[in-house]
Protein backbone atom coordinates (compact mmCIF):
# COMPACT_ATOMS: atom_id res chain seq x y z
CA UNK A 1 0.00 0.00 0.00
CA UNK A 2 1.73 3.38 -1.70
CA UNK A 3 0.24 5.88 0.89
CA UNK A 4 2.41 8.40 -0.80
CA UNK A 5 0.54 7.35 -4.39
CA UNK A 6 -3.04 7.10 -2.90
CA UNK A 7 -3.03 10.64 -1.32
CA UNK A 8 -1.74 12.00 -4.59
CA UNK A 9 -3.95 10.26 -6.93
CA UNK A 10 -7.22 10.69 -5.01
CA UNK A 11 -6.21 15.27 -4.48
CA UNK A 12 -6.14 14.80 -8.58
CA UNK A 13 -9.53 13.03 -8.82
CA UNK A 14 -11.17 16.18 -6.73
CA UNK A 15 -9.04 18.72 -7.65
CA UNK A 16 -10.70 22.19 -7.95
CA UNK A 17 -12.89 22.78 -11.66
CA UNK A 18 -12.63 19.08 -12.08
CA UNK A 19 -14.47 16.13 -12.69
CA UNK A 20 -14.60 12.51 -13.59
CA UNK A 21 -16.10 10.94 -16.61
CA UNK A 22 -17.64 7.91 -15.97
CA UNK A 23 -16.84 5.54 -19.62
CA UNK A 24 -17.15 2.42 -18.02
CA UNK A 25 -20.43 1.41 -19.80
CA UNK A 26 -20.89 -2.69 -20.05
CA UNK A 27 -21.51 -3.74 -23.69
CA UNK A 28 -25.49 -4.08 -22.65
CA UNK A 29 -25.72 -0.41 -21.64
CA UNK A 30 -23.41 0.47 -24.33
CA UNK A 31 -25.76 -1.08 -26.73
CA UNK A 32 -29.38 0.81 -25.61
CA UNK A 33 -26.98 3.68 -25.85
CA UNK A 34 -26.37 3.58 -29.22
CA UNK A 35 -29.69 1.81 -30.74
CA UNK A 36 -31.58 5.11 -29.53
CA UNK A 37 -29.08 6.67 -32.43
CA UNK A 38 -29.33 3.98 -34.76
CA UNK A 39 -25.60 2.26 -34.38
CA UNK A 40 -24.46 -1.07 -34.44
CA UNK A 41 -22.62 -1.67 -30.79
CA UNK A 42 -19.61 -3.57 -32.29
CA UNK A 43 -16.60 -3.18 -30.34
CA UNK A 44 -14.83 -0.59 -32.78
CA UNK A 45 -18.02 1.25 -32.77
CA UNK A 46 -17.75 1.71 -28.95
CA UNK A 47 -13.79 2.22 -29.07
CA UNK A 48 -14.29 5.39 -32.07
CA UNK A 49 -17.02 6.52 -29.41
CA UNK A 50 -15.08 6.20 -26.49
CA UNK A 51 -11.71 7.86 -28.37
CA UNK A 52 -13.98 10.84 -29.61
CA UNK A 53 -14.84 11.95 -26.29
CA UNK A 54 -11.26 11.32 -24.79
CA UNK A 55 -9.98 12.84 -27.25
CA UNK A 56 -11.56 16.18 -27.28
CA UNK A 57 -9.11 18.57 -27.35
CA UNK A 58 -9.27 20.84 -24.19
CA UNK A 59 -11.32 18.75 -22.23
CA UNK A 60 -8.28 17.55 -19.73
CA UNK A 61 -9.43 21.41 -18.40
CA UNK A 62 -12.31 19.90 -16.71
CA UNK A 63 -11.74 15.96 -16.39
CA UNK A 64 -9.29 15.11 -14.05
CA UNK A 65 -9.91 11.13 -14.31
CA UNK A 66 -12.09 8.53 -16.59
CA UNK A 67 -13.72 5.05 -15.59
CA UNK A 68 -13.05 2.95 -18.20
CA UNK A 69 -14.77 -0.82 -18.68
CA UNK A 70 -12.19 -3.92 -19.49
CA UNK A 71 -12.78 -3.58 -22.67
CA UNK A 72 -11.66 0.08 -23.28
CA UNK A 73 -8.81 -0.25 -20.93
CA UNK A 74 -7.70 -2.71 -23.36
CA UNK A 75 -8.29 -1.28 -26.28
CA UNK A 76 -5.55 1.19 -28.59
CA UNK A 77 -6.19 5.00 -28.40
CA UNK A 78 -6.32 6.95 -32.28
CA UNK A 79 -2.20 7.64 -31.79
CA UNK A 80 -1.66 3.98 -31.08
CA UNK A 81 -0.91 3.93 -27.52
CA UNK A 82 -3.00 2.13 -25.28
CA UNK A 83 -5.75 3.68 -23.93
CA UNK A 84 -5.16 4.26 -20.35
CA UNK A 85 -1.52 5.67 -21.48
CA UNK A 86 -3.07 8.21 -23.71
CA UNK A 87 -4.91 9.31 -20.97
CA UNK A 88 -2.68 9.66 -18.47
CA UNK A 89 -0.61 11.63 -21.03
CA UNK A 90 -3.20 14.28 -21.23
CA UNK A 91 -3.00 14.39 -17.38
CA UNK A 92 -6.38 12.28 -16.95
CA UNK A 93 -6.13 9.67 -14.61
CA UNK A 94 -7.55 6.22 -15.61
CA UNK A 95 -9.64 4.23 -13.42
CA UNK A 96 -11.39 1.18 -13.81
CA UNK A 97 -14.95 -0.18 -13.45
CA UNK A 98 -14.00 -3.86 -11.31
CA UNK A 99 -17.11 -4.85 -10.00
CA UNK A 100 -19.04 -7.75 -11.81
CA UNK A 101 -22.46 -6.59 -11.50
CA UNK A 102 -25.50 -7.52 -9.44
CA UNK A 103 -27.67 -10.43 -8.80
CA UNK A 104 -30.54 -10.98 -6.98
CA UNK A 105 -29.90 -11.40 -3.06
CA UNK A 106 -31.71 -14.52 -1.64
CA UNK A 107 -34.81 -14.07 0.85
CA UNK A 108 -35.34 -10.29 0.23
CA UNK A 109 -37.51 -8.85 -2.94
CA UNK A 110 -35.38 -8.91 -5.83
CA UNK A 111 -33.07 -6.66 -4.03
CA UNK A 112 -29.53 -7.01 -5.77
CA UNK A 113 -26.07 -7.24 -4.05
CA UNK A 114 -23.30 -6.45 -6.09
CA UNK A 115 -21.03 -9.34 -7.25
CA UNK A 116 -16.98 -9.50 -7.92
CA UNK A 117 -14.56 -9.90 -5.14
CA UNK A 118 -13.35 -13.36 -6.29
CA UNK A 119 -10.20 -12.83 -8.40
CA UNK A 120 -10.32 -9.05 -7.55
CA UNK A 121 -6.90 -8.96 -6.06
CA UNK A 122 -5.58 -10.36 -8.87
CA UNK A 123 -7.19 -7.88 -11.32
CA UNK A 124 -6.11 -5.55 -9.03
CA UNK A 125 -2.80 -6.19 -9.73
CA UNK A 126 -3.22 -6.20 -13.58
CA UNK A 127 -5.09 -2.71 -13.51
CA UNK A 128 -2.19 -1.20 -12.04
CA UNK A 129 0.46 -2.64 -14.38
CA UNK A 130 -1.98 -1.25 -16.98
CA UNK A 131 -1.71 1.88 -15.32
CA UNK A 132 -5.08 2.42 -13.73
CA UNK A 133 -4.83 4.26 -10.54
CA UNK A 134 -8.33 4.45 -8.79
CA UNK A 135 -11.64 2.12 -9.71
CA UNK A 136 -15.19 2.12 -9.24
CA UNK A 137 -17.74 -0.71 -7.57
CA UNK A 138 -21.32 -0.05 -7.81
CA UNK A 139 -24.11 -0.87 -5.04
CA UNK A 140 -27.40 -0.39 -5.92
CA UNK A 141 -30.40 0.24 -3.15
CA UNK A 142 -34.02 0.07 -4.63
CA UNK A 143 -36.64 2.16 -2.85
CA UNK A 144 -40.18 0.83 -2.35
CA UNK A 145 -42.71 -0.90 -0.13
CA UNK A 146 -40.87 -2.20 2.58
CA UNK A 147 -37.81 -1.42 0.79
CA UNK A 148 -34.54 -1.33 1.03
CA UNK A 149 -33.92 -4.24 3.78
CA UNK A 150 -31.41 -4.16 6.54
CA UNK A 151 -30.52 -7.15 4.51
CA UNK A 152 -29.76 -5.64 1.43
CA UNK A 153 -28.01 -2.31 3.15
CA UNK A 154 -25.49 -4.49 5.07
CA UNK A 155 -24.51 -7.08 2.02
CA UNK A 156 -23.83 -4.55 -0.19
CA UNK A 157 -22.16 -2.14 2.66
CA UNK A 158 -19.71 -5.08 3.52
CA UNK A 159 -18.94 -5.74 -0.18
CA UNK A 160 -18.13 -2.06 -0.52
CA UNK A 161 -15.61 -2.34 2.11
CA UNK A 162 -13.66 -5.34 1.16
CA UNK A 163 -13.62 -3.89 -2.08
CA UNK A 164 -12.01 -1.04 -1.01
CA UNK A 165 -9.65 -2.70 1.20
CA UNK A 166 -8.62 -4.77 -1.87
CA UNK A 167 -8.23 -1.82 -3.64
CA UNK A 168 -5.59 0.30 -1.64
CA UNK A 169 -3.76 -3.00 -0.93
CA UNK A 170 -3.61 -2.53 -4.56
CA UNK A 171 -2.23 1.13 -4.24
CA UNK A 172 -5.19 1.70 -6.20
CA UNK A 173 -7.89 4.39 -4.82
CA UNK A 174 -11.16 2.65 -4.21
CA UNK A 175 -14.09 4.80 -5.47
CA UNK A 176 -17.45 3.57 -3.64
CA UNK A 177 -20.76 3.81 -5.15
CA UNK A 178 -23.88 2.78 -3.19
CA UNK A 179 -26.03 4.36 -5.35
CA UNK A 180 -30.03 4.88 -4.32
CA UNK A 181 -32.08 4.57 -7.25
CA UNK A 182 -35.01 7.34 -8.52
CA UNK A 183 -37.01 4.52 -9.65
CA UNK A 184 -39.99 4.73 -8.32
CA UNK A 185 -42.69 7.44 -6.52
CA UNK A 186 -41.39 7.82 -3.10
CA UNK A 187 -40.92 11.43 -1.91
CA UNK A 188 -37.69 13.68 -1.04
CA UNK A 189 -38.03 12.87 2.58
CA UNK A 190 -37.79 9.07 1.90
CA UNK A 191 -35.18 9.52 -0.31
CA UNK A 192 -33.36 11.39 2.67
CA UNK A 193 -34.08 8.60 5.33
CA UNK A 194 -32.23 5.46 3.10
CA UNK A 195 -29.37 7.78 1.86
CA UNK A 196 -28.31 8.19 5.61
CA UNK A 197 -29.27 4.78 6.24
CA UNK A 198 -26.79 2.99 3.24
CA UNK A 199 -24.01 5.72 4.05
CA UNK A 200 -23.98 4.81 7.36
CA UNK A 201 -23.77 1.20 7.00
CA UNK A 202 -21.30 1.95 4.07
CA UNK A 203 -18.65 4.19 6.63
CA UNK A 204 -19.93 1.18 9.47
CA UNK A 205 -18.26 -1.51 7.18
CA UNK A 206 -15.60 0.62 6.20
CA UNK A 207 -14.26 1.44 9.54
CA UNK A 208 -14.64 -2.18 10.54
CA UNK A 209 -12.43 -3.49 7.54
CA UNK A 210 -9.87 -1.23 8.50
CA UNK A 211 -10.22 0.70 5.09
CA UNK A 212 -8.19 4.26 5.06
CA UNK A 213 -10.90 7.06 4.46
CA UNK A 214 -8.10 9.52 3.79
CA UNK A 215 -7.49 7.37 0.20
CA UNK A 216 -10.64 6.81 -0.44
CA UNK A 217 -13.42 8.72 -2.81
CA UNK A 218 -17.28 8.43 -2.39
CA UNK A 219 -19.34 8.31 -5.45
CA UNK A 220 -23.03 9.07 -4.38
CA UNK A 221 -26.56 9.78 -5.74
CA UNK A 222 -28.32 12.73 -5.07
CA UNK A 223 -31.29 13.24 -2.42
CA UNK A 224 -34.27 13.88 -5.19
CA UNK A 225 -38.02 12.73 -5.70
CA UNK A 226 -38.71 9.28 -6.75
CA UNK A 227 -38.96 10.18 -10.70
CA UNK A 228 -42.72 8.81 -10.43
CA UNK A 229 -43.66 11.45 -7.63
CA UNK A 230 -45.81 14.26 -8.98
CA UNK A 231 -44.20 16.47 -6.60
CA UNK A 232 -40.24 16.80 -7.76
CA UNK A 233 -37.99 18.55 -4.79
CA UNK A 234 -36.29 21.47 -6.05
CA UNK A 235 -32.67 22.42 -6.73
CA UNK A 236 -32.08 23.79 -3.66
CA UNK A 237 -34.16 21.37 -1.36
CA UNK A 238 -32.07 18.52 -3.29
CA UNK A 239 -28.77 20.13 -3.01
CA UNK A 240 -30.15 21.01 1.43
CA UNK A 241 -30.83 17.48 1.60
CA UNK A 242 -28.03 16.00 -0.07
CA UNK A 243 -25.51 17.49 2.27
CA UNK A 244 -27.19 17.18 5.42
CA UNK A 245 -26.75 13.44 4.90
CA UNK A 246 -23.36 13.85 3.71
CA UNK A 247 -22.13 16.01 6.98
CA UNK A 248 -24.19 13.48 9.25
CA UNK A 249 -22.05 10.12 7.84
CA UNK A 250 -19.10 10.93 5.62
CA UNK A 251 -15.88 11.83 7.62
CA UNK A 252 -14.68 14.99 7.03
CA UNK A 253 -10.98 13.31 6.70
CA UNK A 254 -12.18 12.21 3.23
CA UNK A 255 -10.50 14.05 0.39
CA UNK A 256 -13.69 14.36 -1.90
CA UNK A 257 -16.83 13.50 -2.86
CA UNK A 258 -18.21 12.89 -6.56
CA UNK A 259 -22.16 12.44 -7.86
CA UNK A 260 -23.49 10.33 -10.26
CA UNK A 261 -26.31 11.59 -12.31
CA UNK A 262 -28.72 8.41 -11.81
CA UNK A 263 -30.74 9.56 -14.47
CA UNK A 264 -31.54 13.22 -14.07
CA UNK A 265 -31.39 15.33 -17.07
CA UNK A 266 -28.20 16.86 -17.65
CA UNK A 267 -29.22 20.39 -16.62
CA UNK A 268 -30.64 19.28 -13.33
CA UNK A 269 -27.47 17.54 -12.64
CA UNK A 270 -25.27 20.07 -13.15
CA UNK A 271 -27.83 22.81 -11.27
CA UNK A 272 -27.71 20.36 -8.43
CA UNK A 273 -24.33 19.91 -8.45
CA UNK A 274 -23.73 24.24 -8.65
CA UNK A 275 -26.02 24.61 -6.07
CA UNK A 276 -24.20 22.35 -3.37
CA UNK A 277 -20.47 23.32 -4.20
CA UNK A 278 -22.30 26.62 -3.37
CA UNK A 279 -22.82 25.87 0.13
CA UNK A 280 -20.14 27.55 2.51
CA UNK A 281 -18.16 25.74 5.01
CA UNK A 282 -18.15 22.06 3.29
CA UNK A 283 -15.56 19.40 4.83
CA UNK A 284 -14.45 18.45 1.28
CA UNK A 285 -14.66 19.12 -2.70
CA UNK A 286 -17.71 18.16 -4.18
CA UNK A 287 -17.59 17.25 -8.04
CA UNK A 288 -18.87 15.00 -10.23
CA UNK A 289 -18.80 11.55 -11.87
CA UNK A 290 -21.02 11.57 -14.59
CA UNK A 291 -22.37 9.09 -17.77
CA UNK A 292 -25.44 10.11 -19.47
CA UNK A 293 -24.91 13.89 -17.97
CA UNK A 294 -21.94 14.33 -19.76
CA UNK A 295 -22.21 12.08 -23.06
CA UNK A 296 -25.77 12.03 -24.09
CA UNK A 297 -25.75 15.77 -25.88
CA UNK A 298 -22.50 14.01 -28.19
CA UNK A 299 -23.52 10.82 -28.56
CA UNK A 300 -26.53 12.39 -30.27
CA UNK A 301 -24.40 14.59 -32.20
CA UNK A 302 -22.21 11.57 -33.38
CA UNK A 303 -24.78 9.61 -34.32
CA UNK A 304 -21.56 6.94 -35.69
CA UNK A 305 -20.75 9.18 -38.55
CA UNK A 306 -17.11 10.09 -38.67
CA UNK A 307 -18.19 13.56 -40.25
CA UNK A 308 -19.71 14.32 -36.86
CA UNK A 309 -16.84 13.93 -34.69
CA UNK A 310 -16.45 17.88 -34.68
CA UNK A 311 -19.66 18.17 -33.41
CA UNK A 312 -19.93 15.42 -31.12
CA UNK A 313 -16.95 16.93 -29.42
CA UNK A 314 -17.85 20.60 -29.03
CA UNK A 315 -20.96 19.10 -27.05
CA UNK A 316 -18.92 17.32 -24.99
CA UNK A 317 -16.90 19.80 -23.99
CA UNK A 318 -19.56 22.41 -23.42
CA UNK A 319 -21.08 19.55 -20.94
CA UNK A 320 -17.50 19.01 -19.26
CA UNK A 321 -16.96 23.09 -19.07
CA UNK A 322 -20.59 23.64 -17.44
CA UNK A 323 -20.27 21.14 -14.75
CA UNK A 324 -16.32 22.01 -13.92
CA UNK A 325 -17.95 25.49 -13.46
CA UNK A 326 -20.83 23.69 -11.27
CA UNK A 327 -18.18 21.91 -9.07
CA UNK A 328 -17.18 25.26 -8.12
CA UNK A 329 -20.56 26.43 -7.66
CA UNK A 330 -20.31 29.46 -11.05
CA UNK A 331 -22.53 27.83 -13.12
CA UNK A 332 -25.28 30.05 -14.33
CA UNK A 333 -28.31 28.88 -16.24
CA UNK A 334 -27.86 31.48 -18.91
CA UNK A 335 -24.22 29.81 -20.00
CA UNK A 336 -26.11 26.70 -21.46
CA UNK A 337 -26.90 29.34 -24.32
CA UNK A 338 -23.81 28.75 -25.76
CA UNK A 339 -24.37 25.30 -25.58
CA UNK A 340 -23.65 23.46 -29.45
Amino acid sequence: MDKALLSKTAAAMVARGKGILAADESSGTCEKRFKSVNVESTEENRRAYRNLLFSTPGVEQFLSGVILFDETARQKANDGSPIPEYLAKKGIIPGIKVDKGTIDLPFTNAEKVTEGLDGLDKRLQEYFRMGCRFAKWRAVITIGDNLPSHACIYANAHVLARYAAACQAASIVPMIEPEVLLDGSHSAERSEEVHEATLRATYAAIAAYDVSVEHLILKTSMVVSGKDNPRQAGVDEVAERTVRVLKRTVPAAQPGIVFLSGGQSDENATAHLNAMAAMKNLPWPLTFSYSRALQNPALKAWRGQSGNVAAAQKAFHHRAHMNGLAAQGKWKPELEKQAA
